[in-house]
């Protein structure tokens, strides 16, 4: 009889990107380095021009916000309520530009991993190692006629 798994319930699907920013720094940041590595591969993507342009002004305008926020501590909860609308709107657009990279480049390219997505690399198999053949320490196998009968 086994014991009861007592860990609970086990995660059933992992992410495809890398980890989530939560904090609105984190999120500022890893949309700064989408814009970044977008305009550093401009040339090979030119179909998603203007959105980089929109993921570019709205990253600026987050970060304007963002400093705004730090030093006007009377209009924090407005500049908060503004910062929270660009940030969903870059995430939503940050999402469309992710998949639309991956097409582009297709599930395994290993440039994905320049913005911020996990390249397929295929899956680890069940079996590791190939079991091993059983060797019959019978002389004579069932179906052998060598002796002549």
């Amino acid at each position: 009889m086994q014991a009861p798994d007592l860990r609970g319930p086990r995660p059933t699907k992992k992410g495809k990107t890398m980890a989530k920013q939560k904090s609105y720094s984190g999120m500022l940041g890893d949309l700064a380095r989408l814009s970044d590595a977008m305009a550093a591969n401009a040339a090979e993507i030119p179909h998603l021009e203007g959105i980089r342009a929109r993921l570019e002004k709205a990253v600026q305008e987050a970060q304007e916000v963002a400093k705004e926020q730090a030093a006007l501590e009377a209009s924090k909860q407005e500049a908060s309520k503004r910062l929270k609308v660009l940030l969903a709107e870059g995430n939503r657009m940050a999402t469309g530009v992710r998949r639309l990279v991956t097409e582009t480049y297709g599930l395994r390219s290993e440039k994905l991993a320049e913005f911020g997505i996990q390249p397929f690399r295929g899956r680890k198999s069940r079996n590791a190692a190939p079991e091993p053949e059983i060797l019959s320490l019978d002389p004579h196998p069932a179906g052998d006629d060598s002796l002549g009968s």
